[in-house]
């Protein structure tokens, strides 16, 4: 183990640095603040007392990080990033205590960007340059823009369901496509057209894998609003866009697929333990979800972190 490198022009008061840290030229740390092993921080970097860093984080040059913030592992900070720590700063006014900022393991910071005080950017989230964060982004988001939305999420692709995929069944009303998500697959619903309208049908067994126990519909949703971002234990669920498009993240905690659902006639099946995420709403998309439970507030899990640890077990 190789012990920390503090740069001739560099200043670290702190005792609690990681073997194998670099901390390079110009760059202040104070006494309280805790610093991983195997870091990089570059020229020009200032970290404050109440300061946690965790292992193979790597801060840019012109960052400054104030009091109460926590970087996780393996954590990425561009230049000139921006953390802040009161909502309300007033000069030689001071807050009983300042608000939390964590980035979690894994997570991109880019350059120029700023990240308002008491939130959470999750786990392998990546945050573009120049982006101003308001409220907190999920695991694998991207955001960008001011205010930073949602554009995508790491790892995924459009699912091209136009294109010839492998046929897993046969089902009455079209062929069942398998996906790259283990036990979700795509769904082409028979549909009908003729001079007084269109018609999607689907059968319960042949078409839709699962009893019908409740559907819910979703719709008149902010563009920026996300939902879902939760897996189920036990309920299936199988998703039809009805009207306009949306984009959905079906996630089995090694893999994860982007799939479009943009006409009454192509259906999702998510299976129980699917991280599933919902966005990019269009103005006029309503939303059928089909699931196979009653409502059970037991059966949810929303935290990513615990999610993947119940994928590794199942």
């Amino acid at each position: 183990m190789t012990q920390p490198f503090v740069h001739p022009h560099g200043i670290c008061e702190t005792l609690q640095v990681g073997a194998g840290t670099r901390i390079w030229a110009f760059a202040h740390v104070l006494p309280g603040a805790r610093i991983g092993s195997d870091c990089n921080i570059c020229d020009h970097v200032f970290i404050e007392n109440k300061v946690v860093i965790g292992d193979r984080v790597t801060i840019k040059s012109g960052v400054q990080l104030w009091d109460e913030v926590t970087l996780e592992d393996d954590v990425f900070v561009g230049p000139n990033a921006t953390f802040t720590n009161n909502p309300m700063p007033r000069s030689k006014e001071y807050p009983a205590e300042h608000s939390k900022t964590l980035v979690r393991r894994g997570a991109s910071i880019g350059a120029n960007s700023t990240i308002l005080p008491g939130l959470v950017i999750g786990p392998r989230a990546m945050v573009g340059a120049g982006a101003v964060v308001t409220r907190s982004v999920p695991a694998n988001a991207i955001v960008v823009g001011n205010p930073a939305k949602i554009v995508g999420y790491v790892d995924t692709a459009d699912f091209n369901h136009s294109q010839p995929a492998a046929t897993v069944a046969a089902a009455a009303g079209g062929p069942v496509r398998a996906t790259g998500v283990r036990g979700v697959t795509l769904h082409e619903l028979k549909c009908v057209q003729d001079m007084r309208g269109s018609l999607s049908v689907g059968e319960f067994g042949p078409d839709i894998p699962f009893e019908v126990k409740r559907y819910f519909l979703v719709y008149d949703v902010p563009s920026v609003e996300i939902r879902g971002e939760h897996a189920h234990r036990e309920c299936g669920q199988f998703l039809v866009a009805v009207r306009g498009s949306v984009h959905v993240v079906a996630d089995d905690g090694q893999r994860r697929e982007q799939f479009v659902l943009d006409r009454p006639g192509l259906g999702l099946h998510l299976p129980p333990m699917t991280w599933g995420i919902q966005y990019r709403y269009t103005p006029d998309a309503m939303l059928l979800v089909l699931a196979s439970h009653a409502y059970d507030p037991a059966d949810y899990v929303r935290d990513y972190e615990q999610f993947l640890a119940l994928a590794r077990t199942a």
